[in-house]
């Protein structure tokens, strides 16, 4: 009997008009070949360009294109068993929530045991405001664990602001969120194979390269560095701005990430003690944490992944010959004790 394939789910996020149903319908109209089974949790974003058209008593849709709409009713968790129940077919799923959403229920969902050999989280696609994220930052918790949680930001309504502020909301962005690969755009307009199927949050999935920091709270290098990210516009940091532009309110942000990075091998039993630990204990406040760990007597690097108090990791690839050895994660979440957990993660270098 043939193993029926995994299928992937991306979740479409954002605050109050940033432009999700906008992407959405982007989505819809093209060819990236997939049969997508759509979740809209707010009835208001049922119409999509007129382009869906939901009866009365329906819950599920074929539009013209061969994709579903689901409209949820209820848990999500159930909308999606019912979504495996019915006779209709798709390969993916699309979830956009509700502007005021935190990712963080929808991203335990995917852990449910009954859907681990049937769906998977692939990524959370935040889309942000380029004109209004900075007041919605400073006045809706909703819009920075939106930020927090994305594996992807969808840096939107560029035409709106003038360079300088989107160099400074880029800063912003990847100050409160290491992970996530930032695009820039215009009306939510973005190749889908930037969106769709990245595989984000697989565990064996190549981990994203961190860039090192600065251990100055003070020091500029974090705030300036773009790393290998793939950024739809790469721009170079001009230090004066920083200070031109220094009253902002947002330097004391609650939300935040920071990277930690080590040569010297790990004692496997004690990182995972201590990650147990810190997890049980600051689950709720770290959102994200992710890395590469190099284990002592281990020939394979260790990949790690966790999604606040759930984390799992696994044995990589093979160390290739002439290849830096280093430990590398990163934390992203609410008003982290940095110091603590850097000195957590020292006391499990192997003696």
């Amino acid at each position: 009997m043939k193993k029926k394939s995994i299928v992937p789910a991306t979740v479409l996020t954002g605050f109050l008009g940033a432009g999700k149903t906008t992407l959405l319908s982007h989505l819809l109209t093209q060819p990236h070949g997939y049969k997508c089974a759509i979740i809209i949790n707010e009835f208001g974003s049922v119409g999509i360009d007129n382009q869906i058209l939901v009866g009365a008593d329906e819950e599920i849709v074929e539009l013209s294109n061969g994709c579903l709409c689901c409209r949820v009713r209820g848990d999500l968790v159930k909308c999606i068993e019912e979504l495996f129940s019915k006779a209709k077919k798709f390969d993916y799923i699309i979830i956009e929530t509700t502007g005021l959403a935190d990712p963080s229920p929808i991203s335990y969902t995917f852990f449910q045991e009954n859907f681990a050999d049937r769906v998977r989280l692939d990524a959370i696609v935040t889309v942000v405001d380029a004109r209004h994220i900075e007041k919605s930052l400073s006045e809706a918790p909703e819009a920075s664990a939106q930020v927090a949680f994305a594996d992807v930001l969808l840096l939107n309504k560029t035409d709106l602001v003038d360079e300088s502020a989107l160099e400074r909301i880029t800063t912003r962005l990847r100050r409160m969120n290491r992970l996530a690969q930032i695009h820039r755009t215009e009306r939510s307009q973005i190749d889908v194979s930037k969106i769709l199927n990245v595989r984000s949050r697989d565990l064996a999935a190549p981990t994203i390269p961190l860039e090192t920091e600065s251990h100055d709270e003070h020091s500029h290098d974090e705030h300036c560095s773009h790393s290998n990210h793939d950024h739809d516009h790469s721009h170079g940091c001009d230090h004066d701005h920083d200070h031109s532009n220094a009253d902002h309110g947002h330097h004391d942000d609650a939300v935040k990430s920071f990277v930690i990075a080590e040569d010297r091998p790990l004692d496997l039993k004690k990182t995972e003690q201590w990650l147990a630990e810190l997890l049980g204990k600051s689950g709720e406040q770290i959102y994200r944490s992710k890395g590469i760990l190099h284990i002592k007597g281990q020939a394979k690097r260790v990949i790690f992944q966790g999604v606040q108090m759930m984390f799992d990791n696994a044995p990589d690839r093979f160390w290739n010959p002439g290849e830096k050895r280093q430990s590398q994660l990163v934390f992203i979440g609410r008003d982290l004790d940095e110091a603590a957990i850097r000195q957590g993660f020292a006391d499990c270098v192997a003696s």
